[in-house]
């Protein structure tokens, strides 16, 4: 019977996400981390002709948020599960649905608590995983109350820092900007994220930043 459920389940994830990489069998069950059950959903809703930013926000800035969010766990001793997984869904709301990229660190915290509830994810370390979306965003400069949510904030602003070309790609092809403005709103949007980092993100992405900045200003 055990044997039948998982053979179930496994196919149902199969159907779900056509790369099924992340995905073991072991004496017929799934054995899948809660890390890559949460990376499959957002990268299919990357796939999703819904989503407005394109594939490209997968590959071009969640994974980098993502690698960014471990170093910085490991260096100032937060919880990296905790803090991988907000990092996956800290624009989560705004692929799936661009009409609430307006607030998508409000709806984004929403939409984890749901996803990660019907995966069985504790509820103590899912109230974490919110409040590091709600905070994340620079724009808005809000409180961070956790390590965790300084480590989400901080690898999401170097995750900008460290790929102008999807901040250009934002600027000219999403939003239709000219040269002019989108070299300016890529340029502020840059200054603005190295502005929010911590001490310890700035040492991380300095020389990234000058030669960024050096860039920008010979364009």
């Amino acid at each position: 019977m055990f044997a039948n459920i998982c053979s179930v389940w496994y196919n149902v994830l199969k159907e779900r996400h056509a790369d099924i990489q992340h995905v073991k069998m072991l004496k017929g069950c799934v054995i899948m981390n809660i890390i890559s059950l949460i990376a499959m959903e957002v990268e299919g809703a990357c796939r999703s002709r819904n989503n407005r930013f394109g594939y490209g926000v997968w590959s071009h800035h969640i994974i980098s948020v993502a690698e960014y969010a471990k170093i910085m766990a490991l260096e100032l001793g937060a919880d990296v599960e905790v803090v991988q997984l907000a990092a996956l869904l800290h624009d989560y709301a705004g692929i799936k649905d661009y009409s609430d990229y307006g607030n998508h660190h409000i709806k984004g915290a929403y939409e984890a608590e749901k996803l990660l509830l019907m995966y069985g994810y504790p509820k103590d370390k899912v109230e974490l995983v919110k409040e590091c979306i709600m905070s994340h965003r620079g724009s808005l400069n809000l409180e961070k109350a956790s390590i965790e949510a300084v480590c989400v904030s901080d690898a999401d602003a170097l995750a900008h820092i460290d790929n102008v070309p999807s901040l250009l790609y934002l600027a000219y092809n999403q939003k239709g900007m000219s040269i002019d403005e989108g070299m300016e709103w890529v340029n502020s949007k840059i200054q603005r994220s190295y502005s929010k980092l911590s001490r310890y993100g700035r040492q991380l992405i300095a020389d990234r930043y000058e030669a960024t900045q050096r860039m920008l200003s010979i364009a």
